[in-house]
């Protein structure tokens, strides 16, 4: 019923215009059963805070359904998870949501099998990940935690290869800098 939803649709839609014909025929239950953790997972390594995550995660699939996109086979996870950075950037302006710690115990509710996942549990590295930058957080999480490549990570956010490739050096390099520093004391 509601998966038949996500086959509607005009044919005349921007993704469509680049001569990609086809459209996802997954079902939005089918969607919600692959995607929904990995939605979740993003919102609250982003935002530090499962309530807020499981909203965001809730409004990212209460706007599949109401606005029906035409997804391309295979671009469905960067649609859901580009609709959720969105999202969370939205919340992360918000006024007292500037200051969150991410070493929270909660955080191991949501393990991940990637690398990225495995060095969260440091909370070092969750904190530091933490205090970059909106733009540098973005990619960080999207290319080491969901494991996006740079022109899948520039395509979803909408900016050139080359300043992913820039975003994600300086976040290294700050994330190196800032690492050195918690060590000594």
């Amino acid at each position: 019923m509601i998966g038949s939803l996500l086959s509607l649709g005009s044919t005349d839609h921007p993704e469509m215009a680049s001569g990609e014909s086809s459209v996802s025929a997954l079902s939005f239950d089918e969607l919600y059963e692959r995607y929904a953790t990995d939605v979740l997972r993003v919102s609250y390594y982003y935002l530090g805070d499962r309530q807020r995550a499981e909203d965001v995660t809730q409004d990212v699939f209460v706007r599949l359904i109401t606005t029906c996109p035409q997804l391309v086979p295979g671009r469905e996870k960067a649609w859901l998870l580009k609709v959720a950075l969105n999202r969370c950037r939205d919340l992360w302006r918000g006024a007292w949501l500037k200051k969150v710690v991410l070493g929270h115990p909660a955080f191991e509710l949501f393990p991940a099998d990637d690398e990225i996942g495995r060095l969260a549990e440091n909370t070092a590295l969750a904190e530091a990940v933490n205090r970059l930058p909106a733009g540098f957080k973005e990619v960080v999480l999207l290319h080491y935690y969901q494991g996006y490549g740079v022109s899948e990570i520039a395509l979803m956010l909408d900016i050139s290869e080359g300043t992913v490739s820039s975003r994600l050096s300086r976040a290294r390099s700050r994330l190196q800098n800032d690492l050195k520093g918690d060590d000594v004391i």
